[in-house]
């Protein structure tokens, strides 16, 4: 068991979408722990919301096995930044994109970028999330219905789209989805509709693409501390973050990385359609 933070948190905010080096305590996400053992080695992948929180880690620790990585971000130039110099301190690839996902286009480009830059796809993590709360529904706008599904669920769509003529048997697609997918929290609806929606087309596509010989699965988190969270939640709510948990405590996004190299590796052959939990012991059906 590892000695992370635990609540009582400090209360903070930030305006959106938050980043990494104001938040108290800093994430970690496994600069200094995670040993890789080439389990990528060769691969070339895609993270989505690579910038910071899960999709740091994730970018990360896919360096460490062996994949160069191609980090798409929305505007957090400085976070992103600095996820690409602890890729290519790993001895891989790094290349940033900047844009925003909602935009069919954007998800074109990234695909045409990893193209160019990488040669080929053997990874694509669907990562990148909005979410906003919110205390009664009459809050919840319209257009801010649609920002949610046009940032968490479309580009799954438009990237899987662009990227399926180029991927070869073996690819993988992973999406990320969310405990609110099973357990949903009425102040994130928005947010926790479009992780339901996450999890059904995963099962879908899994069965379309499986001929192909292309998996795809996801993994739903519980909390996990990403600057998501001070820039989306009132500081009540960040100061209990993650106590509701067994564990009793948020994840560190470190604690999210290994699902996604396992399910980017050869040794997830079989495993396609599936959703894997890491929710510090909150029941996941």
């Amino acid at each position: 068991m590892t000695d992370e933070p635990k609540p009582p948190l400090p209360e903070q905010q930030q305006p959106m979408p938050g980043r990494t080096e104001l938040m108290d305590p800093r994430p970690d996400h496994g600069e200094a722990s995670y040993v890789g053992h080439g389990r990528l080695e060769g691969k070339k992948a895609i993270v989505t919301g690579g910038d910071s929180g899960i999709g740091r880690a994730v970018s990360i620790a896919f360096a460490r096995e062996g994949a160069d990585v191609l980090i798409a971000y929305l505007s957090e130039d400085e976070d992103a930044r600095e996820t690409a110099r602890l890729v290519e301190e790993a001895g891989r690839k790094a290349v940033r994109v900047a844009g925003d996902l909602s935009d069919p286009g954007h998800c074109r480009a990234v695909i045409d970028k990893a193209l160019e830059t990488l040669g080929s796809i053997d990874v694509l993590v669907s990562n990148a999330a909005h979410q906003a709360s919110f205390e009664k529904f009459e809050d919840i706008s319209g257009e801010e219905w649609r920002k949610t599904f046009a940032t968490n669920v479309d580009p799954l769509f438009h990237l899987t789209k662009a990227a399926l003529p180029h991927l070869q048997k073996g690819a993988s697609i992973i999406a990320t989805a969310s405990i609110n997918s099973d357990q949903p929290s009425p102040h994130l609806l928005p947010y926790a509709t479009t992780k339901g929606t996450i999890r059904d087309m995963v099962a879908g596509m899994a069965q379309m693409l499986a001929k192909r010989g292309v998996r795809v699965n996801c993994v739903a988190p519980g909390p996990v501390w990403t600057p998501l969270i001070p820039s989306t939640m009132p500081p009540e709510a960040v100061k209990n973050f993650g106590k509701n948990t067994p564990l009793g405590r948020p994840a560190q996004p470190k604690e999210l990385a290994p699902p996604y190299v396992l399910l980017a590796s050869d040794e997830a052959s079989y495993i396609t359609g599936a959703t894997i939990p890491v929710t510090g012991g909150r029941p996941f059906i």
